[in-house]
């Protein structure tokens, strides 16, 4: 579960490249925390990244 339930941050494709040019598949995912966050005064456990997080769209719990 790597998406982020603010921004839809999620997994990104690319290629690997060597020395010698060859390429394979490489695969960054997002930087995403199971925290506890206040939405509508309540506590609610979402998936949330880490740039949000810093940013403050979002308050923890």
């Amino acid at each position: 579960m790597a998406k982020c339930a603010v921004c839809d941050r999620a997994v990104h494709f690319g290629n690997n490249v060597s020395h010698s040019h060859r390429r394979s598949n490489k695969m960054w995912r997002a930087n995403v925390q199971h925290v506890k966050v206040k939405v509508n005064g309540a506590a609610k456990k979402m998936y949330v990244c880490t740039s949000c997080l810093r940013s403050g769209k979002v308050e923890r719990a």
